[in-house]
This record gives structure tokens, sequence and C-alpha cells, in this order.
């Protein structure tokens, strides 16, 4: 299955700014939990906070008390650029020439590496792996005057996918790159500006939603307000579909329509491409839930969780000596028999990426008692890496890049095998504009990829 990546949140103008950036941070957790960091500042000196781990493990209530000021920003982590390192947590604080400044990225930068080699060849040292330094290092050196212009001059010779937070001492400043791969709102909450990845970290602070920045959009946000900048030359659309599919929360608001209706209508749709006569529609949870609510409507198959998640497993556990089957899937997921028993099941869930999971998940369901077991899948087949801030193994370990539908269903031991069409994902996230990044599915990538990409790390199971 699919891990996350990253999610940032920024806030300024409020006196408990960082107060409200833990929180923040708490409602994009799904996007990261690797590591986790806010940075803030009181108008004279930046102060951080990072560490390894989930938010409530990393900061306590003295570590924010520490976090003084009323402009912060804030991220989650999981890696998709640099290794799992202290260093490598975000936000970035650096000291330069024109003084502090901290930044916080989700993205790629797919024209990194060589970026790097070309500031190294001039005698610069990198402190991380990460390719969010890259952009730090253009700053530096860039020679324009105003910080929106260093920032522009400097991200005009980026590649790839970017939402950024930077924060100074007298500015926050939100920025997403030209294409829109990334997700990133504009909110306010009791005068002050907010900024995140999602909707949902609005909602848990009251603050309302105002607008999503603008794909190519530069947000300065001072003690003069609000001032956009628009400095990059116009690009494709072209936001990222999986963060319908799986990435972003249901009750999100992102690329102008709610997560949670578009899943029903990928599922909706699935169910009207491959009907089966089954007794019951159960979701692999929990991205699979309103795909798998959105069949059952359609299909006049009775919906039911016939699969538990254990939310409470950390991303390793120590396995027992003697051997269980399919320990790792049965730590997280465990099939109710009073529910599968005897019944022709129907699965959904969001994408099939190894097919090692959906085989042991099937097995798992037969073990409950099921009669018959039809595995639905709300996207496409998954054909091609991602190089824009989503980690996928490489294209001969994708399943359905080397092998038939036909071929899948034998190897996960499903009775029947149905992926959605690329022709169905475009007409059930047809409110949110007709123009997305499907080059996982497609191999049509947005953005050149054949510059060397910073090596990433595998953050599929």
């Amino acid at each position: 299955m699919f891990n996350d990546e990253c999610g940032i949140f920024g806030i300024y103008g409020h006196p408990e700014a960082s107060n409200l950036a833990y929180l923040g941070l708490y409602s994009l957790q799904h996007r990261g939990q690797e590591s986790s960091g806010i940075v803030s500042t009181d108008g004279k000196e930046i102060f951080s906070h990072k560490g390894m781990g989930l938010v409530a493990d990393v900061f306590t209530s003295n570590d924010i008390e520490r976090l003084h000021g009323n402009a912060a920003i804030g991220h989650v982590r999981y890696s998709t650029a640099g290794e799992s390192h202290i260093r490598n947590a975000q936000p970035f604080v650096v000291e330069y020439s024109r003084g502090g400044i901290a930044v916080a990225h989700n993205g790629n930068i797919v024209n990194a590496a060589l970026l790097k080699a070309e500031f190294e060849a001039y005698g610069s040292i990198f402190q991380s792996s990460m390719d969010t330094e890259i952009i730090v290092h253009l700053l530096a050196s860039s020679k324009e005057d105003t910080l929106v212009d260093r920032i522009a001059a400097s991200l005009k010779r980026v590649r790839g996918s970017y939402s950024l937070l930077f924060l100074t001492n007298d500015a926050m400043i939100a920025v997403r790159d030209p294409h829109g791969f990334r997700p990133l709102s504009l909110g306010r909450h009791k005068g002050a500006w907010v900024v995140a990845s999602e909707t949902c970290a609005f909602d848990l602070i009251e603050a309302e939603y105002v607008r999503d920045i603008d794909p190519g959009e530069i947000v300065l946000i001072d003690k003069n307000g609000l001032t956009s900048y628009k400095p990059f030359p116009p690009a494709a659309y072209t936001p990222c579909v999986f963060e319908f599919i799986y990435f972003a929360r249901p009750d999100s608001r992102i690329f102008g329509a709610n997560v949670h209706a578009v899943r029903k209508r990928l599922g909706a749709r699935l169910a009207l491409e491959h009907p089966v006569e089954a007794d019951i529609v159960v979701p692999v949870p929990d991205s699979g839930v309103p795909a798998a609510i959105g069949y059952a409507e359609a299909s006049g198959i009775p919906f039911d969780k016939g699969i538990v998640r254990n939310h409470y497993v950390g991303r390793t556990f120590i396995e027992p000596k003697d051997s269980i089957r399919h320990f790792g899937v049965k730590i997280k997921l465990n099939a109710i028999r009073d529910i599968i028993e005897g019944k022709r099941v129907v699965v959904i869930d969001d994408s099939i990426v190894r097919g090692t999971t959906s085989r042991k998940i099937i097995k798992m369901i037969r073990s409950a008692g099921a009669r018959e077991v039809h595995m639905r899948i709300s996207s496409p087949p998954t054909i091609c890496p991602c190089y824009y801030g989503i980690d996928t193994p490489s294209k001969e370990e994708l399943i359905a890049a080397v092998q038939s539908t036909e071929a899948i269903n034998r190897y996960i031991t499903s009775d029947t095998l149905g992926y959605l069409s690329v022709e169905g994902l475009y007409d059930a996230v047809r409110q949110a504009g007709g123009s997305f990044c499907d080059a996982c599915f497609t191999g049509k990538y947005p953005v050149d990829v054949c510059m060397k990409p910073v090596p990433q790390l595998a953050l599929f199971k």
C-alpha cells in the first residue's frame, strides 16, 4: 500500500502561533509520520523544535511554550528525498547573509542532484540529504533585492513539485509550483492568516477557508497584510490525482472538490464498470471506505466493515520467533468472521502496488470463511513511478507494469479483479477540473524526469 508524503502548516499574526501550528500538524499527521517540526519567530529571533516521530511524541507543552512569537510554520514528513534521519527533519532553518530563514517543503525536486553537484563544484557544503536544502542554497546565492524576488529567481531554476512555506523574522511566504502538483490552501483565523496542505487543518482550529493558493503564486504575509505575486511563466495545471484517491483526508477540500465526495464517485463508477453478483461490499480501511460506500450505493449490494484496522500500530514491530502466517498484515488488519463467513465478498481498495498486501488480505478474508472474494480497485493500474513527491518502487517492481490483470488476479488469489478505467477516474474527478497529473497510470509526465532525480526511499510495502 501507499504511504504518505509530507504536510505543511503556517500561521502569521496570532499570539498562540506555535500552539495552533501544533494542532494544525495534528490534522496533517496522515501526510507524514516520520518526523515533525515547528519553527516560530517573535520578530527578533527564530525558534525551532524538531524530532523523529509523531507530533504527539515530538512536542511537549514546554516545547510549545519555548516556541515564542506570533508566526510559525510546521512540517510533518515521510521521506520522498533523503534518508530517515533527524538532520533531514523540517522545517529547515539557516542563517545566511540576509538573516535567518526557515523553509518547509511538500514535493520533490527532480533536478536536485544536478543542482547539488553544481553547488558542490563551487565548494558549497550541504548539511542534509534533502532536496529542500537545494532551495536554500539557491536563495542564499541570489542577487535579487527583495525576498520575494530571490525566492522567484531561485525557484525558476527548480524542476518538479513544491508547496513551500518560508518564515523570516518579519514575514511568512507561501509558494505553490506552476503546475500545482500538491495542494495548498489559504485561510483566516481571528485576524491571522493561515496556510495548510489541506483544509482539515483549518477545521480543527476553527479557521475559515478563503481559497486555494494558485499554481505559480507567491503569497507574502507580513505586517502590511497579504500580497500576491505571480512571477512564473504559465504552465499546464496538473494537480496530482492520487491526492483524491488516497493521500488527502476525506474531510479535506482540495483542488476545488471535497475528497470524500470524489472517492464515493470513484466507487460508484467502479460498480458500473465492474459489476458482480455478491452479498456484501467490504472496504480495506481506511482509504477504501468512501469508494466502498459509493460502490455499494451504485450496485445495491449491502456495505459493511468486514475488516477492522488497528490504528495503534507503529512503523515497526517485533515479530514472534514462531512463524505466524501473514503476520505483517494481520497485526494491522483483521477480518470479522461473523460478517464475512459464507458470503460472496466485494473487497474495495484504492490501489495495488506490488500485489503482496492484496494477496495477504484476500487470504485473510478467505480464512474468515468467505465463499467468494472479488477485488475491486478504485484507481487504474499503477504502471509508472512518481517523481513529484510520492515515492514508488521502480517500474519493474510495479505488478501492473509487468503483469496483465488476469495474471494479477491469479497472483492475489481473488475470484475476479477489476480496476477503474482512466476514463472512469476522470469522470469521478470532473468537478475539480479536467486536467491532472496521472503519470503513475499513463506514463505521461508533465515535467521532464529524464534529469537524474535525488534517490528516494522505498515507501511501499
